[in-house]
């Protein structure tokens, strides 16, 4: 259990911390192991190195970033790259496309769901809800 809390707890900071310039001995020392045998038991608990981990925490809160309307450029440096051309590469590796890619997709969904938001919500629901008329069997 102890060994348990303290994977978490470096967890935890990652979570905390994502947007700084952290590395994995930061991170190894918040769980009191050394980083060898931490990225071991980091990866059996997660199934993910803590530098992946960090890098799928930093492109989802990039993406809440992108859906709000910021700037791919000042996302880059928000949650913790210095560079746009590597946030670019792992964004798209990641999501499947490029963070402008993904900006414009929100907004053509966005878009469809102005115009037309039953096709978004489960007939089912929508039914139960009276948005639909009842269907003849």
């Amino acid at each position: 259990m102890y060994l348990y809390r303290r994977l978490v707890q470096a967890k935890l900071f990652i979570d905390t911390h994502y947007a700084e310039p952290i590395d994995l001995d930061n991170i190894a020392d918040e769980a009191c192991f050394s980083k060898f045998h931490f990225i071991k038991q980091f990866k059996n608990i997660y199934n993910k190195t803590p530098h992946q981990y960090l890098i799928s925490v930093r492109i989802q809160k990039a993406k809440e970033l992108l859906n709000a309307g910021t700037p791919v450029s000042t996302v880059c440096l928000a949650v913790g790259f210095e560079s746009l051309g590597s946030f670019s590469v792992l964004f798209r590796r990641i999501a499947g496309m490029t963070p402008s890619s993904y900006v414009a997709l929100q907004q053509r969904l966005r878009a469809q769901m102005a115009e037309s938001p039953l096709t978004f919500i489960p007939g089912c629901f929508a039914e139960k809800n009276g948005w639909l008329k009842k269907s003849q069997f």
